[in-house]
């Protein structure tokens, strides 16, 4: 049975402080693959992986005052954890991100609507956390 977890019980924290406002995450893993054919058919006989990527949205009403700081931050002072903690009821699934780096912030205010910021990231690795 698939495990269904809520929102509304789940959590988004960047070096162990909760995003307030969160709206949405998106996440993208890519796995680059590469065909390796063999002489004489067309066929493939062997798939070489590249690097693997992480990437990643967070959508925040109005801004997230620790994510601007690392904005404007070194890059050597501005790398950050991810935790995902996913939930329901009694049940959790926890998703870390290591190593993270923001690329961009952008900001929209839309006429009769809220503002929101949209934070892009890149993480070296995602592993099930505990």
């Amino acid at each position: 049975m698939v495990d269904i977890y809520v929102a509304r019980s789940s959590d988004v924290k960047v070096n162990g402080k909760t995003i307030e406002g969160l709206q949405s995450i998106e996440l993208k893993v890519v796995r680059p693959q590469t065909s390796i054919g063999q002489i004489g058919t067309n066929e493939r006989i062997a798939v070489e992986d590249g690097l693997l990527t992480v990437t990643g949205k967070l959508k925040v009403i109005s801004t997230c005052p620790t994510l601007d700081e690392l904005l404007t931050k070194p890059m050597e002072e501005a790398q950050f954890q991810l935790v995902v903690t996913l939930k329901r009821g009694d049940k959790t699934y926890v998703l870390a991100f290591d190593e993270c780096y923001l690329e961009d912030k952008t900001l929209e205010l839309a006429a009769n609507g809220v503002a929101v910021s949209t934070y892009t990231f890149t993480a070296t690795r995602m592993r099930k956390g505990e």
